[in-house]
């Protein structure tokens, strides 16, 4: 099963929820969608807005793969589960948040290995494709890692 996520953000996820769904119906695992707010609604993926953090996590552990957007709180409950990750952040220009900052965080996640971004959703079924089947190798320093890029990003801000 593939799990997409793409958090509690008021905006929607559009473009990464319709290729998702477009995936989903030329492969032959089932995919599982969050879709906060995105207005589109899947064909052919099971979906649903929000639910508690319970289900999410059950999602996550069901998962063979994951695939958010690039909110802190979503990689680092995803890493946590140690599954494949793809991470696709929300971009200005498509009204799919205020600025650009979960590029910032995306770059510097995947300039440590810690998972494979995509920018262009038409560069997804790829990766999704030849995600790796196993999970991964657990970093033991993932979270600190993932504190630590936070921090750096948050001091540049200021």
């Amino acid at each position: 099963m593939i799990f997409l996520t793409v958090g509690l953000h008021t905006q929607g996820f559009e473009r990464l929820v319709r290729k998702m769904d477009e995936i989903a119906a030329s492969i032959e695992e089932t995919v599982v969608m969050q879709i906060g707010h995105s207005s589109y609604m899947p064909k052919k993926a099971i979906w649903f807005r929000f639910t508690d953090s319970a289900e999410i996590h059950k999602l996550h552990k069901k998962a063979r793969l994951i695939v958010t957007h690039a909110g802190a709180g979503c990689i680092l409950t995803a890493l946590s589960y140690r599954k494949p990750l793809i991470v696709v952040p929300r971009l200005k220009r498509f009204n799919e948040h205020v600025d650009n900052h979960q590029v910032q965080l995306a770059q510097e996640l995947e300039r440590q290995g810690l998972l494979a971004v995509v920018y262009d959703v038409d560069d997804l079924m790829p990766l999704v494709e030849n995600a790796n089947r196993t999970p991964r190798k657990r970093r033991s320093t993932t979270r600190n890692i993932l504190i630590n890029s936070l921090k750096k990003y948050i001091n540049q801000e200021n």
